[in-house]
């Protein structure tokens, strides 16, 4: 009796993918599928608006990447960072909404649009300056205990390392981080032994160290093993700048030592750093040029960002699109962001509701050009997955 009162739905809540540092693995999601955001409250009386749904926070690690099939959607690299994956649905507007002078009691309101649905894939990257590459045995993960603050299992059989290990090296006052990959074997780009799951974390890093046992029987060889390996992973890692490390100096005299040095100097053109970490020898001198390439890589990268054209486009702000199809079937197919979500909105058990949706068509202009296109009455107009006939 007192008129119209109905409140506005509230809109749906978003899914929101955010980096924590706290977070180091996406183990957790192997086992939650389905990731849902709070529905938004339904209008009240007195003209009350529904209460908006609670978006939900994904956490998840630096270096996380959210594909959707092939295609990339988010990069997470930094803290904090934050990614609306899903959005969720408009509420609908209540009856109240459509109350004018000469509309004294409209009896339609809108439904509420559902949110976006879509299925994802996570993977991880680690977030690394520094990536150790060689043959299992080589003396990564020696090395990297000794240079860092990481803990990582050691022993003197292949394939020790089953996961990447990531520690933080600061060397002459300047913090890095580097990245013990697994070791790798002829065929690991392909995806045999563990390399193929961990080369995609060497792609993020500024440079290789790329580690060759001084006492191995061709070292040659064994630096072509893994270049081959490098330049067969989807993406070309071999171009990337690398420092060619012969490893654990204290296990072989000095003429094989000598050999393996001068045949890798002749084969690569150089530098060839000697090092034994356990004996800490050669650390200081390498750990000088991890810095410098390191340092210029983020001069690099600093530099390239801020020439980056970084003008956000305000979706929003942008005029509205519509366009007028015909399906084979004769059929009139109206397509547009807005002019679709008009339709999910609209109850069409309302005659008000869809008398209002004809309006709207008509004020977008998108009646004339139905007419420019020859239609005629009872023919049927597609928006989105709703049908109306036009009259």
């Amino acid at each position: 009796m007192g008129g119209p009162d109905g409140g506005d739905g509230g809109r749906g809540g978003d899914v929101i993918f955010i980096v924590d540092h706290n977070s180091h693995t996406l183990s957790s999601y192997r086992t939650t599928r389905k990731i849902v955001a709070e529905d938004g409250s339904v209008g009240g009386g007195n003209r009350k608006h529904g209460k908006n749904g609670e978006a939900i926070y994904v956490k998840v690690p630096e270096g996380t990447q959210i594909w959707e099939g092939d295609d990339l959607v988010a990069d997470l690299t930094k803290d904090g960072q934050e990614a609306i994956l899903a959005k969720g649905g408009r509420g609908g507007f209540g009856n109240a909404h459509f109350q004018s002078s000469v509309r004294q009691a409209p009896k339609n309101a809108e439904l509420g649009e559902f949110g976006d649905t879509r299925m994802l894939r996570l993977e991880l990257k680690l977030v690394a300056d520094v990536g150790l590459v060689g043959l299992p045995n080589a003396g990564k993960s020696t090395l990297l205990s000794v240079i860092s603050n990481a803990k990582p299992e050691i022993a003197d059989y292949a394939f020790t390392t089953l996961v990447p290990n990531l520690g933080v090296v600061d060397h002459r006052k300047y913090t890095f981080m580097v990245a013990d990959i697994p070791g790798l074997i002829e065929g690991a780009s392909q995806g045999k032994g563990l390399g193929d799951a961990f080369l995609r974390h060497v792609e993020r890093t500024a440079v290789l160290l790329h580690m060759i046992e001084a006492g191995s029987s061709d070292p040659v060889r064994d630096y072509e093993i893994i270049q081959g390996e490098l330049k067969n992973y989807a993406v070309d890692l071999s171009k990337r700048p690398q420092l060619i490390l012969i490893t654990k100096a204290d296990t072989v005299d000095e003429p094989t030592l000598q050999n393996a040095h001068t045949a890798l100097l002749t084969h690569t053109g150089g530098p060839v750093f000697v090092i034994s970490a356990q004996a800490h020898q050669g650390l200081d001198q390498l750990l000088d040029a991890v810095v410098a390439q390191v340092r210029h890589t983020r001069e690099e990268r600093a530099r390239l960002e801020a020439e980056a054209d970084e003008t956000v486009i305000d979706v929003t702000k942008l005029p509205d699109v519509w366009k007028v199809t015909v399906e084979p079937d004769g059929a009139f197919r109206i397509s547009g962001d807005r002019i679709e979500g008009f339709a999910r909105r609209t109850n069409f058990e309302e005659d008000e509701g869809v008398e209002r949706l004809r309006d709207i068509i008509r004020r977008q202009g998108i009646a004339r050009e139905l007419k420019r296109q020859h239609i005629k009455d009872g023919d049927r107009i597609l928006i989105g997955d709703q049908e109306i006939e036009w009259l």
